[in-house]
């Protein structure tokens, strides 16, 4: 994906970056580079209520004594 600057040093981001981050008008932004000079965009954060729904669901629910016995097997 690519977007052009314009004259006033403005981009668009592409909407499926925007969909992909759930950002929406008015949404603040950071940028930060990072060891190798490239530029990193980070959605600053919200609220706990603004995040419901971005993960998910799972598809199957399990109990703490299943994630321990995966745990356990994976030990093996």
């Amino acid at each position: 994906m690519n977007s052009t600057i314009t004259s006033k040093g403005q981009i668009t981001l592409p909407g499926k970056i925007r969909k992909k981050l759930n950002l929406t008008p008015g949404d603040k932004v950071d940028f930060i580079f990072d060891e190798e000079g490239q530029v990193i965009l980070i959605p600053q954060k919200k609220s706990v209520k603004e995040l419901k729904g971005m993960v998910p669901k799972a598809f199957k629910v399990i109990t703490l004594d299943e994630m321990q016995k995966t745990i356990e097997q994976g030990r093996g």
